[in-house]
């Protein structure tokens, strides 16, 4: 660790663009940043198809992005450590001007590329020629070597194909279709993943900023203290509640650390943390935040594009276990606390349980009947108004905004940061809930237009980023007329510009490392797609797991963490979810298991956010470690060990899909949030060693295991009672006929993949509506034929449900498994609460011992 500590702006400038230079330097930067971030409203917004001027294609439209996002990293990203950091070299303006007119080249050349398709002339070669060395150094100085080598690496081995040992071995690919590949079509660099940046990434990211800058994060840490200041270990509880709060909004989880770092790290420390275990709780809970839905640090988005389902139907999924993991977090930091012995701050006596909970019913009815209240008058004004509706919706938003103005105007502003403040006294929940209000009306905004227009959401963020520069551009003068006793200025209108121009350059500024992640990992995406890798790698990955379900699942892990220790969390995503996905699901399908293709990239996700925690190379422990003062493998250590909920997470969700709430109805769905709440937190218990009382090896055996049996009890009912019996494959029209319609069957089948090689794989036919099996089989689209004791696939209608399962002509049915009525799986978990009372009853008397 070096001597000298880096200070708070230092660390965001490293993740942000790590040169600050003086002069007309500086404003040639954040006027390009201002530039870039207009540019993004402009074509998020229905403002071109109103003017029917700027109105451009996807291809156009993520050329400029690249443009931009190459041009300001060359100028805001130093070539060496020793570079100057107060001035921009000529070499890295020339550097930036070229790889800027090597990706506009696609903007301005796009009617004559599109008439050519295929067919490069020299002009297009060099481009792409120059263009991909370029972006691989803008890579380099922006996110550091990895990416850029692992990029590199996938352009020699596309080009070298023909050289390679044994399996690796493919036809090779020539110059001119390498450059075309991946510099001119939208296949490489400018493929779906810039796609995803230029569309959606920007401005959820930019809205962050915004949001950031109108004061919302300090609201946030202060709501969150005020709220949970008084517990045992109250500013670490803080801590995770205002990273979670954060990483709602936040793309990064290093500037997620700092931020909200800077001020709760200090004060954890205060109350008796060592600088590791305050590093530590940061770290955990803003990488978290990068796994809470609506942003998910832009994998999310991501996600829509590759696994092919809703916006919603993602954040349904991800939603429940980024849920239980924060709630295990919180109770995490509770053992720690106990373990610490640490007394709640000041004199403030927290109310006794039934007042608060009744004060929390109260609460959650309140908003439960504003939400409803405003959803079902709302969705009876738009019809009954009509086009109209827009401008009446406008205006009560605003009379809503000043309203909740005139209360925050009537209570004190909030106190400024002050990690050093003497913490004797704790911010008293009503007014700081009261002073901030209005902050909530710009995410209402989003989730309004994302849940219930259905609106996309680039728009979405379009639209809650148009309420931002309302309330940057109005809340201080409005603020300072409504304040009557005259006791605090808040500014004024110009200071609102200046705040409303600020968040758009720091928006853009953070946006430079995704924009060109997105771009380089295009590259490794196109390799996949041209040289056919990604069938070596499933083959090689088979190999090496000896068809072991498990065993591929823990490669994938690991190949995610390695992946991401030098990758931004979007590019590992791209790169581990393009390769490893379909092998994931291909081999569960050998295996007999289904797995649903958003758990497999949901999977990929977790481990690779995991990597941002992970020493040696973890970058948000080292940020933290900076902010705190500690040794930062250590703190890396510590976070890794913390997050291992996070760990647990993706393997207990491929093996119980319940948890992504994947076919579960409202009332099951509540049911597996509770039971597997309370096995995160005993999960939780079992892993740091305490629960009631310092636990002894075997109870945390116990704990595990009953952690396990909560989350998966199936596991223990299919050793009672197999699930399934097994039919002959000549009886499938009588079983078809016996079976309820909401079930299915599991087909075990032989057949060929795509190169003709033989493959055996299991999958679920659903049961149509029908009287008789037969008739149940002929709506499947499927007529089967006996060859000696062989049934064979004879012919399969096309679009029919058969074959959507994956069945196909001349394929041979092996096995025919059918649903038995047996026990509830959901029983299992009574022998794992008796076992969980057994230990409580341990620890009780150890503690009462201890007492006395």
């Amino acid at each position: 660790m070096p001597d000298k500590q880096l200070s708070t702006e230092e660390l965001i400038a490293q993740d942000v663009g790590a040169r600050t230079p003086v002069g007309a330097m500086a404003q040639v930067i954040a006027g390009l940043a201002l530039l870039w971030s207009l540019f993004q409203l402009w074509i998020a917004s229905p403002l071109p198809f109103v003017f029917g001027f700027g109105v451009f294609n996807d291809t156009q439209t993520r050329a400029i992005h690249l443009t931009f996002a190459l041009l300001l990293a060359f100028l805001a990203y130093p070539a060496f450590r020793k570079s100057p950091r107060d001035r921009v070299p000529l070499l890295d303006i020339a550097l930036g001007l070229i790889a800027a007119a090597c990706s506009a080249y696609l903007f301005v050349m796009y009617q004559q590329l599109a008439m050519r398709p295929g067919s490069l002339t020299t002009t297009d070669l060099v481009t792409a020629c120059i263009g991909i060395p370029l972006l691989l150094e803008a890579t380099r100085r922006a996110l550091g070597p990895a990416l850029a080598v692992i990029a590199l690496v996938f352009l020699v081995y596309s080009l070298a194909g023909p050289w390679m040992p044994g399996m690796l071995a493919h036809r090779g690919v020539s110059l001119n279709a390498l450059a075309n590949h991946q510099w001119i079509t939208t296949e490489g660099v400018f493929g779906i993943a810039l796609g995803v940046s230029t569309s959606f990434v920007f401005l959820f990211v930019l809205f962050g900023a915004l949001l950031e800058r109108a004061g919302a994060g300090h609201y946030f840490i202060q709501l969150a203290f005020s709220l949970l200041g008084h517990l045992r270990g109250g500013p670490a509880k803080a801590a995770v509640v205002a990273s979670g709060m954060t990483g709602l909004i936040s793309g990064s989880s290093i500037a997620n650390t700092v931020t909200t770092g800077t001020f709760t790290i200090p004060m954890m420390k205060r109350t008796g943390f060592s600088s590791e275990k305050a590093g530590a709780v940061e770290v955990a809970s803003s990488v978290n935040g990068q796994i809470m839905p609506p942003v998910m640090g832009a994998a999310a988005f991501l996600m829509v594009e590759y696994v092919g389902i809703p916006y919603i139907e993602v954040i349904k999924h991800a939603f429940l276990p980024a849920l239980i993991s924060y709630i295990a977090l919180i109770y995490i930091v509770h053992l720690e606390s106990m373990k610490l012995g640490l007394k709640p701050i000041g004199g403030h006596q927290p109310k006794p349980w039934l007042r608060r909970l009744t004060g929390f019913a109260f609460g959650a009815a309140l908003i439960s009947g504003l939400s409803l209240g405003v959803y079902y008058g709302l969705g009876w004004l738009k019809p009954a108004l009509g086009d109209a509706a827009i401008w009446v919706i406008g205006a009560l938003l605003a009379a809503v905004y000043v309203g909740l103005l005139k209360i925050a105007a009537s209570n004190p502003p909030l106190p400024p940061e002050d990690p050093n403040a003497p913490l004797d006294q704790l911010p008293q929940t009503r007014p700081v809930l009261l002073s901030g209000l209005h902050f909530l009306l710009p995410v209402v905004v989003l989730v309004w237009c994302l849940m219930v227009e259905r609106l996309s959401p680039g728009l979405s963020a379009f639209w809650g980023s148009v309420m931002l520069v309302f309330i940057l551009l109005t809340q201080r003068p409005l603020l300072s007329w409504l304040r009557t006793d005259g006791s605090h200025d808040h500014g004024s209108f110009k200071d609102g510009v200046i705040d409303l121009r600020e968040g758009l350059i720091a928006g853009a500024r953070n946006m430079i490392g995704i924009g060109i992640a997105t771009a380089a990992a295009g590259i490794i995406v196109g390799a996949v797609s041209q040289t056919g890798v990604g069938l070596v790698l499933a083959d090689l990955v088979e190999l090496l797991s000896m068809g072991n379900l498990l065993l591929m699942l823990l490669l994938t892990a690991f190949l995610s963490l390695i992946l991401g220790m030098g990758l931004p969390t979007t590019a590992n995503y791209i790169v581990v979810s393009s390769l490893l996905a379909p092998v994931v699901v291909a081999l569960g399908q050998q295996n007999g298991l289904i797995v649903p293709l958003i758990a497999v990239h949901l999977f990929v996700f977790y481990f690779g956010i995991m990597a941002d925690v992970t020493p040696p190379v973890g970058l948000a422990s080292f940020a933290a470690a900076a902010v705190s003062k500690g040794d930062p493998i250590k703190t890396g250590i510590m976070a890794f060990y913390y997050s291992l909920r996070t760990a647990a997470l993706p393997f207990l969700f491929i093996f119980n899909t319940d948890l992504l709430l994947i076919n579960v109805d409202f009332w099951h769905g509540v049911l597996i949030f509770i039971v597997a709440t309370i096995a995160m937190l005993i999960f939780a218990a079992g892993t740091q060693g305490f629960f009631l009382v310092r636990s002894r090896w075997y109870e945390n055996i116990l704990l595990l295991l009953v952690a396990f049996t909560l989350f998966r009890p199936g596991f223990w009912m299919d050793m009672l009672h197999d699930p399934y019996q097994e039919v002959p494959p000549a009886q499938l029209a009588q079983a078809l006929g016996e079976v309820s319609e909401d079930s299915q069957l599991r087909l075990r089948v032989r057949g060929e993949d795509a190169l003709g090689d033989p493959r055996t794989f299991t999958l679920l036919l659903p049961i149509p509506d029908g009287a008789t099996g037969e008739e149940r089989l002929s709506k499947l689209g499927l007529t089967l034929m006996e060859e000696g004791d062989k049934v064979l696939v004879d012919s399969v209608a096309f679009g029919s449900p058969a074959a959507e399962a994956g069945l196909e002509f001349d394929q041979q049915i092996l096995s025919v498994k059918a649903p038995t009525d047996r026990w509830v799986k959901e029983l299992m978990w009574i022998p794992g609460f008796l076992l969980f009372g057994l230990i409580v009853l341990l620890q009780r008397r150890r503690q009462k011992a201890q007492a006395a």
